[in-house]
């Protein structure tokens, strides 16, 4: 007969075990939580972001802003796409400090505006996901590292600067373009200038180092940054948003829904399939084989009765009666069935086994399938009754 399904094994854990196991872990993960919340919570006032004109942070840009209006500049600090067109007028400057952020169409909005302006408008970091849009004719080749670099060329601001810390994207411009190509890198600009009509032009930042405030006071960044930025007396500082209603009405073009994917940086999915690989590598190397076992000889004898009784206790421990009482009953199954002219192989065998049990003892009173292959004991008492029963049934055996 099969065990109850509602039977308890001694090996299911108990929920004070996975307390134990677990613990370690859940205790690391609350200090991180905590520690990060209280980071958090220590940065907020200050913290605003990265290239954010009221942020005192090393990647934050309040000091050339402040350096902007005390010279009379103009500063208006937008969020949305709306409010940066609204914002810029015939004679401004707009700075864009992701453009890559924006969508196809935002960029479309933004470039009309640009075109419409006779202003100045500063791209901080434009790639190839904005290029094509915000600067016709030009594409981006591989990044350089920010380093202090000489202007070579003869665009004024660059050349009042002097050296500044340029890097990042480098640009191609289409043959017959016009533009002033400075701060070279690998004979690429890092910082390219597109005329348009009348006094409009365009500036391309390969990296936004030189407005950030602690790389500020270094070099030429604050001579240049304040001529890029100061040309007009009014300066429109957009810091594109993913929560900007206008960059939910873009669908693409294939008619899907946008990619949530495509809104993490590729740090964040690399260090994540980073992370994967690591616990690839260690469930392997925990889940190894340890090679095949080994017998040796015990450094002292043992005898048979202290393991029995050994064994027992680990049972008695565990409340596994019912590793017990089927040890118990493989145990005199096997021990009787050559007795009965069973074969060994076939000693655990109900159909086998029970026939020769009956013709060899018709007169019986215990229930020989009970004892040999009934359920599982339900308390210690059942237990060693049916111990005693295996007992007798197997002197019986021997005795007729």
């Amino acid at each position: 007969m099969s065990r109850p399904a509602t039977s308890t094994t001694s090996t299911a854990p108990s929920a004070r075990r996975l307390w134990t196991r677990a613990r370690g872990a859940a205790l690391v993960l609350a200090l991180i939580l905590i520690g990060g919340l209280a980071l958090a919570t220590l940065r907020s006032s200050d913290a605003h972001g990265t290239l954010d004109p009221r942020s005192a942070d090393p990647n934050g840009s309040r000091a050339i802003a402040e350096l902007l209006t005390s010279r009379g500049i103009e500063l208006t600090l937008v969020t949305t796409l709306d409010e940066a067109t609204a914002a810029t007028d015939h004679d401004a400057t707009l700075l864009v400090t992701t453009p890559d952020l924006l969508t196809p169409s935002q960029q479309s909005t933004l470039h009309r505006t640009m075109t419409s302006s006779t202003g100045r408008t500063v791209l901080v970091g434009p790639g190839l996901p904005s290029l094509d849009t915000l600067a016709p004719g030009v594409t981006s080749s591989t990044s350089t590292p920010v380093e202090n670099r000489a202007p070579s060329c003869t665009l004024a601001e660059a050349s009042r600067a002097g050296s500044a810390d340029l890097g990042g994207e480098r640009y191609l411009t289409a043959p017959g373009t016009t533009a002033d190509s400075c701060y070279l890198s690998d004979g690429l600009p890092t910082l390219l200038r597109l005329p348009g009509q009348a006094s409009t032009d365009t500036v391309l930042l390969g990296s936004p180092d030189i407005l950030y405030n602690e790389r500020l006071d270094q070099q030429g960044n604050a001579s240049l940054a304040l001529q890029l930025l100061g040309s007009r007396p009014h300066l429109v500082w957009y810091l594109p948003s993913l929560t900007d209603a206008s960059a939910t009405a873009d669908a693409p073009d294939d008619g899907t829904t946008g990619d949530f994917l495509s809104l993490i940086p590729s740090g964040w999915l690399w260090g994540t399939l980073q992370l994967a690989i690591a616990a690839l590598f260690a469930a392997v190397w925990r889940a190894r084989r340890l090679g095949p076992l080994v017998t040796e000889r015990l450094p002292v004898a043992l005898r048979a009765s202290e393991a029995t009784e050994g064994r027992a206790r680990l049972y008695r421990k565990a409340n596994a009666r019912d590793r017990a009482a089927s040890v118990l009953r493989t145990a005199t199954r096997t021990r009787i069935a050559p007795l009965l002219g069973v074969p060994v192989q076939d000693a655990h065998s109900a159909d086998r086994l029970l026939p020769a049990l009956s013709a060899r003892l018709p007169e019986t009173t215990a229930d020989p399938r009970h004892l040999l292959f009934g359920p599982a004991p339900a308390d210690d008492a059942t237990l060693i009754r049916l111990a005693d029963q295996l007992d007798a049934l197997e002197r019986e055996v021997r005795t007729s």
